[in-house]
């Protein structure tokens, strides 16, 4: 899942207004974030088969740091913590803990069974909607147009930057997800590394919009 992921980011806004979009945003893509660079340090592997799933190219080696349950969990208390430790904000760290957790969840709908429960374990769980178009678009443009909606609820722009700063990166979220159905796949293990290395793009950007708009 991709758009699905700042979909979570936009809608869990609503319930933590002192806290950031930055913060979700980086919190629900952390093991996107960080799976690319286990992937330059050789740590985790990822294979490109074209035709492998319908809309997905990428077979999923290995990546048990980044994307087994058991991991997942662990880096949403350590984020979370890191969280309450800088803002003394117990709720909001739980949601960002929370929030880290749901990328594993919601990538269970999308991926071949690939996703491990624990780093080594046998069991691997995915449901494989990237077989299928329709499985593809209704959940990834579900949870994104609904949580923008919440967001767009919750917030109101204080000048230009909150208004077309935020429709910006909604458009280059849209086409990057768009690219995928469209594009050639990427080559090598380090070309998929270096295109995911711009998930952290949206960190600041999804930040530097959030401090220009209000609540509403």
């Amino acid at each position: 899942m991709f758009l699905g992921h700042y979909g979570l980011a936009f809608g869990i806004k609503r319930r933590a207004p002192s806290a950031s979009l930055g913060t979700f945003a980086f919190a629900t893509q952390w093991l996107d974030e960080l799976w690319p660079i286990l992937l330059l340090l050789g740590v985790e592997r990822v294979r490109v088969e074209p035709g492998y799933m319908l809309e997905n190219p990428l077979v999923f080696e290995s990546y048990p740091i980044s994307h087994s349950l058991l991991m997942a969990i662990v880096w949403g208390v350590v984020i979370g913590g890191a969280y309450y430790a800088r803002r003394r904000n117990r709720r909001v760290a739980w949601l960002v803990a929370l929030v880290v957790v749901s990328h594993w969840v919601l990538d269970v709908p999308m991926h071949a069974p690939d996703l491990e429960l624990w780093p080594g374990s046998r069991t691997r769980v995915g449901l494989g909607l990237w077989n299928s178009l329709a499985g593809t678009l209704i959940p990834e443009l579900g949870f994104f147009t609904a949580g923008l909606f919440l967001y767009l609820r919750g917030t109101r722009a204080r000048d230009r930057v909150g208004a077309w700063g935020l429709w910006s990166m909604v458009a280059a979220l849209v086409l990057i997800f768009a690219s995928g159905f469209f594009a050639p796949p990427p080559a090598t293990q380090r070309a998929v590394a270096l295109g995911a290395l711009t998930l952290w793009l949206f960190v600041p950007w999804s930040a530097w919009v959030d401090r220009h708009r209000d609540p509403a």
